[in-house]
């Protein structure tokens, strides 16, 4: 091997670690780069979270979970809507974030953030009015169980939103499919995620989308009876 070809070695080996480290954050932020992270996403995530909210009608009284809270930007704005709410995330990073943003709503008893998985919530049944979940359901293991996990904890008549920013057959859908393989997300088209929500024995689905920005909006109900 020539002394030429070392530059162009390095360099592969430098752009693949860097992918892997990005994947690896994306999915699960940790340390001072998951710091970072979790900063671009509450920025990135706003829109779509403002778009989705809009979709649903929050009532003062609700107590609310968000499934994978990220860096609580999303927390805080549940806040100013219902009267308790709770997040959850399984990077322990992304929970300490949270509970920095939201110190002072933790401290009133209006904010409870914890480390916890989609697949096993640490919550009895029937206790959520509201469960909503921005930008994390493209990671979630079995997604019908843990959908199912979800709506044991929501109460009849509760509801559930999936908030995203990417789903197939969206506009350029076809540039998103490699950066979604290289996360290892789950990468549905609107009847898929119909479908999902379906099987995990929620009604009155609901599927909103944006064609132009790919934006996505899934509302689900659990039974009233």
């Amino acid at each position: 091997m020539g002394n030429a070809a070392v530059p162009e070695i390095l360099t592969a080996l430098l752009t693949i670690a860097t992918v892997v480290i990005v994947v690896r954050q994306c999915r699960k932020p940790w340390s001072l780069p998951g710091r970072l992270f979790i900063w671009l996403m509450n920025r990135t995530h706003a829109g779509v979270t403002r778009w989705g909210l809009r979709h649903v009608t929050v009532d003062p009284e609700a107590t609310i979970l968000d499934v994978g809270c990220g860096g609580g930007r999303t927390i805080r704005t549940l806040a100013g809507m219902g009267k308790m709410v709770y997040g959850i995330d399984f990077s322990a990073t992304s929970v300490a974030a949270a509970t920095r943003a939201n110190e002072d709503l933790i401290a009133a008893g209006r904010v409870d953030v914890r480390q916890a998985g989609v697949s096993q919530l640490p919550f009895a049944d029937a206790c959520f009015d509201l469960v909503t979940a921005v930008e994390t359901h493209y990671y979630w293991p079995d997604p019908v169980h843990d959908f199912q996990e979800v709506y044991r904890v929501l109460r009849p008549g509760g509801t559930l939103l999936v908030i995203a920013e990417t789903y197939r057959n969206q506009t350029l859908a076809g540039l998103l499919i490699l950066p979604m393989l290289l996360l290892r997300a789950r990468y549905l088209t609107l009847d898929e995620h119909r479908a999902m929500f379906h099987a995990a024995g929620f009604t009155d689905i609901e599927i909103e989308h944006d064609p132009r920005k790919g934006w996505i909006c899934g509302i689900a109900r659990r039974p009233a009876a």
